[in-house]
């Protein structure tokens, strides 16, 4: 047998199939053949019972009915009898009168019911009903089981009379049957190994399956998926697959885009270092200008790596450490710093209090984040205004200005990595990653970020998170 054969889950279910059906068969055949058997002879011992029970009765009626009986008597009570009699195979009813044998049906005997044997001589000598077995070294034999009820009148002996049973025959039958069931039991496991293992291969092709997709995918392919049939484990197992590939996929998606991203980023700064470097003079005023501008580029490129790693963290299970923060003092402390910002109309706006479990510090960042953004592209006579609302189990923060505005076909893709508005007069220093880490960071506290926007009346951001996060995650 091919050993791949072998290693197959459905082979080895099917082995231990028949090794339980094996050892379940060889236990039952001998319980079979011991039960069988004895309700064979049980049934042997009650029909010798029954056929002594209906002499007795009938010699009982018989015996007052006559006042000294002769042998003669006897022997037509006897021969009455035995007319009437038709004893089934392996049964013999044997009539002796005084001492003498006198008629036995069938007529042939066996040589274990003789005159002369064993069971017959115990009968003679005794005036009580016997019963017994006598194992016999003839195999057409076997047992013979009997009954002997000796016929007396006042104490006198007139004879005896004899119900026995040779069991080969019946044993012979018994075991025929116990043949047959054991053919049965051998067909029935075989024809139940092939449906099993049958079974067993439809049962376990989404297992084959999810083997078979699993080594044929790569990294240039995480698309396939398996199916999803009906419902239970392996349902679920296939369900949890797609899922997990899923997942996959979009980590490998996330880690393409983010090397794409980085290294189209960073190409520019180093382009500009080295043709700069490449073209810097002996003057030393050239190159301290140089020097500035590389210094410059560097700083760049140091706050784009930064803000790249904050991105790649955002989807790590310890990204959050999480507290209990006091919404009314955050918000009034994160005010203070907004302020420092530049100079504009900067309002406070608070709706309720109450306690937020959240990330202070990927929190604080996101927020000042937005407040930055407010700054840069508004202009001294506008106004920015922070504010929170407090709704059942949410909290609502929202950064509002009264700048230029995003147009409408830029607010879908602001939020993406390395994104900018298109609108010349809203382009800043930075990379473009700051709205995509605010997003990353309000959905790692699983909330959700709203943009409000108008060209030529100003935009407003707002984060709605709930109040509550698993605190144990902060342990994570």
């Amino acid at each position: 047998m091919d050993s791949s054969l072998l290693r197959e889950t459905r082979t080895r279910i099917l082995l231990l199939y028949l090794v339980c059906m094996s050892l379940v068969t060889g236990i039952a055949i001998p319980i079979f053949r011991w039960a069988f058997l004895s309700a064979v002879d049980e049934r042997v011992r009650r029909d010798l019972d029954e056929e002594m029970a209906d002499f007795s009765q009938l010699y009982q009626a018989w015996h007052p009915t006559v006042t000294s009986p002769s042998s003669a008597q006897v022997i037509d009570f006897v021969d009455d009898f035995l007319k009437t009699e038709q004893p089934e195979d392996d049964n013999f009813l044997i009539a002796y009168i005084g001492d003498s044998f006198h008629r036995a049906i069938p007529s042939a005997l066996p040589e274990e019911l003789q005159p002369n044997s064993s069971i017959i001589q115990q009968g003679l000598g005794s005036q009580i009903p016997i019963r017994g077995i006598v194992p016999s070294d003839n195999p057409e034999i076997g047992k013979i089981l009997y009954r002997i009820q000796p016929l007396t009148f006042d104490g006198q002996r007139q004879g005896m009379f004899i119900a026995a049973h040779i069991t080969a025959g019946e044993r012979q039958e018994a075991m025929v049957g116990i043949y047959i069931f054991a053919l049965m039991a051998a067909g029935v496991t075989l024809i139940s190994g092939i449906l099993t293992w049958v079974g067993m291969g439809r049962l376990l092709k989404p297992v084959s399956t999810l083997a078979h997709t699993a080594q044929s995918i790569s990294e240039s392919d995480l698309s396939q998926r398996l199916p999803v049939l009906g419902s239970g484990e392996l349902a679920e197992l296939a369900a949890t697959f797609n899922s997990m590939m899923e997942r996959i996929q979009h980590a490998f998606n996330s880690q393409r885009n983010f090397i794409n991203d980085a290294g189209h980023e960073l190409r520019t700064p180093i382009t500009i270092i080295r043709g700069h470097l490449e073209l810097m003079g002996d003057h030393p005023a050239e190159q301290q200008e140089t020097r500035a501008l590389v210094i410059d580029e560097l700083d760049r490129m140091n706050r784009l790596v930064d803000d790249l790693m904050v991105l790649a963290k955002s989807e790590r299970y310890d990204f959050l450490q999480l507290e209990t923060i006091q919404l009314n003092l955050f918000v009034e402390e994160l005010f203070s710093k907004a302020k420092t910002l530049a100079e504009r109309r900067w309002r406070l706006s608070q709706q309720g209090s109450g306690h937020l479990v959240a990330d202070r510090q990927r929190l604080t960042g996101a927020l000042l984040n937005l407040l930055t953004n407010a700054a840069q592209h508004t202009q001294p006579p506008d106004e920015i205004e922070l504010g929170y609302r407090c709704q059942a189990n949410r909290v609502s923060f929202w950064v509002r200005d009264t700048g230029a505005g995003i147009a409408k076909v830029d607010q879908a893709r602001v939020f993406e990595r390395f994104a900018r508005a298109s609108d010349r007069k809203r382009q800043s220093e930075g990379a473009g990653l700051g709205l995509a880490i605010v997003r990353a960071i309000v959905t790692a506290h699983h909330g959700r970020i709203q943009l409000s926007s108008k060209l030529g009346e100003g935009s407003t951001f707002t984060l709605i998170l709930p109040l509550d996060q698993p605190l144990e995650a902060a342990a994570l």
